[in-house]
């Protein structure tokens, strides 16, 4: 099965076997958000437990 692409762009794994993904909320518009909120947004999250079977789908990861 191949990797899509759009998927690829987005997550990455951790040496664990994590799924790292990025904050939404943090590419524009950024003048009304405040300094705390735009620094908490700019670390990385974690995929969701339910989520992370689609997700390594999505990367052909087995």
């Amino acid at each position: 099965m191949k990797t899509n692409p759009g998927a690829k762009k987005r997550f990455s794994l951790t040496g664990t076997g994590k799924i790292k993904r990025k904050h939404a909320y943090k590419s524009h518009i950024l003048t009304k958000k405040a300094t705390k909120r735009k620094r908490n947004l700019s670390s990385f999250g974690q995929v969701d437990s339910a989520d992370e079977k689609n997700v390594k789908l999505l990367l052909a990861i087995k």
